[in-house]
C-alpha cells in the first residue's frame, strides 16, 4: 500500500466528493441544504467513481409528488460495451423521505424559490447521495456585494499573513 494516499480526493472523512457547483454560493443565496439519494444505472456510477460529473448547469424539478435531478451530466463509462450505456442528461430520481419531499415541494411553490443541486458525492458507505439547497436567487447588486466581501477578505488575509 505505499504510495497510497487513503485521504486523496476526500473532503472529509465521511465523504469523497465527485462534482461540486461553485457557481450555486454566488448566484443564490442557499436558505437550507438536504441530502437526497439518486437513482443510478451501473455505468452512471463507473463513471461517478472515475470522478467525471458536472452539476453546474442542474437543477431539482419536482414532477407530480416526485422530484428529478434534470440537466446532470454524467459521461458515458468508455469501457463499458454499447448497448449498456447511458443517456448523459437524462433527468435522474432523488429519493427523499415524504417528509423531505413535501418540505421542498412547498418551498418550491413559494415565489422565487429553486432547488439547485450544491453536489454530488459518495457516502461513507458508498452510495451516491446529492446535496440540494433551497435557493434564491441573487440580484446583481447582491452579487457585487459578495465580490466585495471576498476580496475584503482575501485582502485581510494577506495583510495579517504579511504583518504576522
Amino acid at each position: 500500500m505505499a504510495g497510497k494516499n487513503k485521504n486523496a480526493g476526500k473532503t472529509d472523512a465521511h465523504h469523497k466528493t465527485v462534482a461540486l457547483n461553485r457557481r450555486a454560493r454566488f448566484d443564490y443565496f442557499i436558505e437550507d441544504t438536504l441530502e437526497a439519494g439518486i437513482v443510478l444505472t451501473g455505468t452512471e456510477v463507473k463513471s461517478l467513481r472515475e470522478g467525471q460529473a458536472s452539476v453546474n448547469e442542474s437543477y431539482a424539478s419536482v414532477e407530480g409528488s416526485e422530484i428529478f435531478l434534470v440537466n446532470a451530466y454524467i459521461p458515458e463509462y468508455n469501457k463499458a460495451h454499447v448497448k449498456m450505456q447511458h443517456e448523459v442528461r437524462r433527468p435522474r430520481k432523488l429519493l427523499l423521505h415524504k417528509t423531505q419531499m413535501n418540505k421542498l415541494i412547498g418551498a418550491v411553490q413559494r415565489k422565487g424559490t429553486t432547488l439547485i443541486p450544491l453536489s454530488i458525492y459518495f457516502n461513507k458507505r458508498g452510495i451516491a447521495k446529492v446535496e440540494l439547497g433551497i435557493a434564491t436567487g441573487k440580484k446583481q447588486h447582491d452579487k457585487r456585494e459578495t465580490i466585495k466581501t471576498r476580496d475584503w477578505q482575501r485582502e485581510k488575509s494577506r495583510i495579517m499573513r504579511d504583518k504576522g
